[in-house]
């Protein structure tokens, strides 16, 4: 079982930035990052994972000593795009905050607390607690679904497995072995910090969801793999 430190002392968070084809919103976000106030230092590393549509171009007049880019020369998915970023990273805290604007670097505050607090070394934001735009009706279903299936196969109580804001102490991660590619990183994470005895400690966050013709990229697909990933990262010895 993992056990939380009593006096953790953390001095440097790795924000991971994964980025296929956002053009349009890389740059706010990364403005969004830069505004916001912590009481600790931070590297931004953002990975190009194959984008077409220019957003390469617009990253590379954003490069400066604040935040590292990194390319991928095809679009591997997000999961490899993350494991690139975190052979990278040098903090002793992660954070993944993903490209476009459903997700807002202002929470960050909120997911840090209970870490520098030392009442956890993981924090998921928590889209259905907090307050949000409302998603469409077939994601929210199938969020919850999954959210169901975690608990009932782990004997937890999250409320949101595939929320993209999650915060970690990096020592969780040692000799942790990430294999996912594609949208299954959210599922296998969980499931292996679980199956560790690590308790996942949930904040709320705003959450501002996107329309498929805004670029949203999950679809029913990706939950029932999802699933599948989350059962196999269960049942697996």
């Amino acid at each position: 079982m993992s056990s939380v430190r009593e006096s953790p002392s953390h001095q440097l968070l790795s924000v991971i930035v994964p980025v296929y084809n956002e053009r349009n919103t890389v740059v706010e976000v990364l403005r969004r990052i830069r505004a916001v106030r912590l009481p600790v230092a931070i590297e931004i590393i953002v990975v190009d994972d194959g984008s077409t549509d220019g957003t390469g171009k617009v990253l590379s007049t954003l490069e400066d000593s604040t935040v590292r880019i990194l390319r991928h020369p095809e679009n591997l998915g997000k999961g490899a795009a993350i494991r690139t970023a975190l052979d990278k990273a040098s903090g002793d805290l992660v954070l993944i905050q993903d490209a476009d604007l459903e997700y807002d670097p202002e929470d960050w505050p909120k997911l840090l607390d209970p870490v520098l607090k030392g009442k956890a070394e993981v924090v998921y934001g928590s889209r259905f607690t907090g307050e949000r735009k409302n998603m469409r009706l077939s994601s929210w279903v199938g969020n919850r679904l999954l959210a169901l299936a975690t608990d009932l196969l782990f004997g937890t109580t999250l409320s949101d497995i595939e929320t993209c804001s999650k915060l970690l102490d990096r020592s969780v991660l040692e000799g942790m072995v990430l294999e996912s590619e594609r949208f299954e990183f959210e599922p296998e994470i969980t499931a292996k910090l679980l199956r560790r005895g690590v308790r996942i400690y949930e904040v709320p966050i705003s959450y501002a969801a996107r329309e498929i013709s805004e670029g949203q990229k999950f679809d029913w697909r990706d939950g029932v793999s999802a699933l599948v990933t989350m059962v196999r990262y269960r049942i697996r010895r």
